[in-house]
């Protein structure tokens, strides 16, 4: 047995693969944005915890200023164990001047404060209260040294006082009590004549005693009739105040008698000890706040009932200590500067930040603040903790320090500050950090691309050279160039190069096959058809006559297919060295159809030329040998009844030669190969002589010498084959006779 002997390429192993480079770099790009939005979300953590020990920091130092000090609270109001909603007033800091015209727009923005007062309220009635009964909505509020009150009285039966009338009871009135900064207690009567303006008068005995009644023109007021009751807006100085005031309304409806029907109000007016309080904020307490008044913080302090003693700040200006770093950090007036601020802030903040936006806190009351740090601050601890905004829209830090009085807490400082200057800074620290991202990404993507780039062209170059190595038929046009590379696509090329060279060696064996094997095989032949032909004139009797007969048929079948094996590969050869020359086609195809009629009797042809001439650039020998291959195939799956389609036409570029029989239909997906050498589907009735499937492939060399293209296809009615054959036409040619301009030919 011989010895077979294997080759293999001994290339060198990737030493850096394409894989191991785009996984690093991909890497580089994803770690970095992970890292920066951690760090800048622990940053963001450290200033919030910061924040909060600062704004504790700072009711600690507020607390501490008013530790120790009673002065500053009132002795009834802050000392009282509980307070009563409506009987117990605070006035609210008004923020601007009230006028006194009965109407109620100056306090419109007060309107939620103000109290409803009606059944609960009613000090005496004469017959049961009922809805129809009067009743008011109440406020009182203080601006510069005056304390202003209003009053929405609903009263179905107002009775105002008559003109000229001594009495000043016998009518619907208002009595105002309250204690003076002293301790001493005074009643004034409210009561008018008609709309307008109106003063009050000051019960020093009992009001029926009009003598002793005096008009106290420190406290004015207005009385206007509505369409539900009447409304009232006063005006004292806060000197007249004490820590006690009392409203009440002594309502009549019966103008005959005149009689009290109700009285109703905030607390009983009759005596001082039956008053209600009233807390005014402190401007002792108001002084030591304007001290923190340059703080970026909003101040309350409150006393032991939650009610707010003094308050400073705003706090949509309450933004915390991080904010000075915001508001005195350096102006950057760079190129990039004005780039970032145009193209890439509104990018940033329109996917992937948030900017402050304005928020509304209506939450908290202005008079009472309530909270988990309100009271573990009256507890006696300090504590802090956030909250949103009364809309949603912002985060709010709110601490609270205890002020003590002795071992007792009096009240509690509360302060309270936004994450605004946290999260400008933050959104900041993104910035700077997505301009980073972009640049990196920037760089990287363009070193991807670079490299993608030359990895695609080295790709799409060995695609280039195996689409070109081999032709549509599988035969080696040229071979591969390997290259250099160490890498897996340069082992690619390098693998692809060995293979279609070991392919090209393998496809010359096959096509000196046939050469061989007829060479090789022609001589044994003849010695086989001598010998037969001596003995068949020795043998004399009848049985060896038979033998001899199907053995020289034998020899003239094998002798038949050794000529159709080299007659593919004579033709081939030929063709290399034919001339083509300039002719109709038309009387091509029409005087080969007369021969074919002659050499096929029996069968019918149909053909259909055009009536002008259509020329092509050829050999008209061997496109007679194509219509003689293609013509005898056609008869070979025709029956003799039905006509062999035979038709010329043609287009702007192209000569169309179709020829078309009925039979049996080509099977699936073998329309291409039946193209090639040595493929053939003929049935078992039509092997009577050797047919190795060459017939159709020296007509597809033929035609690709011609550079037309063939094709087989199934009829579109299915009862037969089409083969379509189409030649590119001749130019045409211009006769330029002597003398005429050829300009226009140029």
């Amino acid at each position: 047995m011989g010895r077979v002997s294997t080759w293999r390429l001994n290339l060198p192993k990737p030493a850096f693969g394409l894989r191991t480079k785009v996984i690093l770099i991909a890497s580089f790009l994803l770690v970095l944005p992970g890292i920066g939005y951690k760090f800048i979300q622990e940053m963001e953590q450290l200033m919030r915890q910061g924040q909060e020990q600062t704004l504790i920091g700072t009711t600690r130092a507020v607390a501490t200023a008013l530790n120790e000090r009673p002065n500053l609270f009132s002795d009834q109001a802050s000392f009282l164990e509980s307070v009563k909603i409506g009987r117990d007033l605070y006035a609210f800091d008004l923020k601007n001047p009230i006028q006194l015209d009965g109407e109620l727009n100056d306090w419109t923005d007060y309107d939620d404060k103000m109290l409803s007062y009606s059944q609960d309220y009613v000090q005496f009635s004469r017959r049961p209260y009922t809805d129809n009964s009067i009743r008011f909505r109440h406020l009182i509020g203080k601006y510069d040294g005056y304390l202003y009150a209003v009053f929405a009285v609903a009263d179905h039966n107002p009775i105002l006082r008559r003109k000229n009338a001594i009495r000043v009871d016998r009518n619907d009135h208002l009595i105002l009590a309250m204690t003076s900064p002293d301790g001493e207690f005074f009643r004034y009567v409210i009561s008018a004549y008609e709309d307008g303006w109106v003063n009050a008068w000051q019960i020093q005995d009992e009001i029926t005693d009009t003598a002793a009644l005096m008009m106290q023109p420190q406290i004015q007021g207005y009385w206007k009739t509505t369409q539900d009751g009447y409304n009232i807006e006063l005006r004292l100085p806060l000197s007249f105040v004490g820590n006690k005031l009392g409203f009440a309304f002594y309502d009549i409806n019966n103008r005959q008698n005149r009689e009290i029907d109700t009285i109703i109000g905030t607390s009983n007016t009759s005596n001082q000890s039956r008053l209600g309080t009233v807390l005014v904020p402190s401007p002792e307490i108001e002084k030591i706040l304007q001290g923190m008044g340059h703080t970026s913080t909003r101040l309350w302090v409150i006393d032991r009932h939650q009610r707010v003693l003094a308050q400073t700040g705003d706090i949509q200006q309450s933004d915390g200590v991080w904010s000075t770093s915001v508001k005195y950090a350096s102006q950057d007036n760079s190129w990039w500067a004005a780039f970032e601020e145009r193209f890439l802030h509104p990018l940033y903040y329109r996917f992937l930040l948030s900017k402050p936006e304005p928020f509304e806190d209506t939450s908290q009351d202005a008079n009472l603040i309530r909270g988990v740090h309100v009271s573990q601050a009256l507890t006696g601890r300090g504590y802090s903790h956030w909250r949103p905004s009364a809309d949603g829209k912002a985060m709010i830090l709110a601490a609270a320090y205890p002020i003590w009085l002795g071992e007792n807490v009096m009240g509690a400082v509360v302060a309270e500050e936004t994450t605004l200057g946290i999260q400008t800074l933050r959104n900041r620290a993104l910035e700077q950090l997505f301009n980073a991202i972009l640049a990196i990404i920037a760089i990287g993507t363009l070193t991807l691309f670079l490299f993608a780039s030359k990895i695609s062209s080295r790709i799409r170059r060995l695609r280039d050279e195996a689409e070109q190595a081999i032709d549509s038929q599988g035969r080696i046009r040229q071979p591969i160039s390997p290259t250099r590379e160490t890498d897996e696509i340069g082992d690619l090329s390098r693998s692809l190069a060995g293979m279609v060279g070991r392919l090209g060696q393998y496809n010359h064996y096959l096509e000196n096959l046939s050469s061989r094997l007829s060479h090789e095989l022609r001589t044994p032949v003849a010695v086989v058809r001598s010998s037969i032909e001596n003995l068949a004139l020795q043998a004399t009797d009848d049985s060896s006559q038979r033998y001899i007969s199907r053995a020289q048929d034998g020899i003239q079948r094998l002798s038949t297919i050794l000529s159709s094996m080299t007659e593919a590969t004579r033709i081939e050869q030929s063709l290399q060295g034919a001339e083509k020359e300039r002719f109709p086609l038309n009387e091509l195809v029409a005087g080969c159809m007369q021969g074919y009629q002659l050499a096929f009797p029996n069968q019918r042809f149909d053909l259909r030329l055009g009536k002008g001439d259509i020329e092509i650039i050829g050999a008209p020998d061997y496109l007679a040998q194509l219509l003689d291959k293609l013509i005898a195939n056609a008869e070979d799956f025709s029956a003799d009844q039905d006509a062999i389609e035979v038709s010329l036409t043609e287009n702007a570029t192209m000569a169309i030669l179709t020829i078309s029989n009925q039979g049996p239909l080509l099977p699936e997906d073998m329309a291409d190969q039946l193209l090639n050498s040595m493929v053939s589907v003929r049935s078992q009735e039509k092997q009577t002589k050797p047919h190795l499937g060459l017939g159709l492939f020296i007509a597809r060399l033929i035609t690709d010498y011609h550079q037309g293209i063939i094709t087989l296809r199934n009829r579109n009615d299915s009862n037969g084959v089409d083969v379509v054959i189409q030649l590119p036409k001749a130019p045409l040619t211009i006769t330029v006779t002597a003398g005429m301009n050829t300009d226009a030919f140029r």
